[in-house]
């Protein structure tokens, strides 16, 4: 089974969910800002993203400019920040197996899915 974490106000999680539907395969959506994933989630996410939890982080949101820019933080620290702030999780993310993706651009998925 398809996973994809989705935000259903991002254009480009829309456009990796247009992408898993049409592929035909059974999925499911993880609204992950409303469904917040556990600390053990959001580290396999990372394994099977093969990413540090820094990697993960949309650094151009404006809480991580207003709360963690410029701090030294630890792994688990920024897991912390990330399941603290969801809307820092980069996104979309495909996971299919043991293997994921981020969907930017979103032949990523494309590439996943075959």
């Amino acid at each position: 089974m398809i996973k994809i974490y989705h935000n259903p106000r991002c254009r480009k999680s829309r456009e990796g969910l247009a992408i898993v539907e049409a592929s035909g395969n059974d999925f499911e959506i993880i609204n992950y800002l409303k469904d917040v994933p556990g600390k053990k989630e959001l580290r396999k996410v990372l394994d099977y993203l093969s990413l540090s939890p820094e990697q993960l982080i949309r650094k151009n949101e404006a809480i991580w400019k207003e709360k963690f820019k410029g701090k030294t933080l630890s792994d688990d620290q920024l897991i912390e920040a990330m399941l603290e702030n969801p809307k820092l999780i980069e996104r979309p993310i495909v996971i299919k197996g043991d293997k994921a993706v981020i969907g930017r651009p979103p032949e990523k998925i494309i590439e996943l899915l075959k």
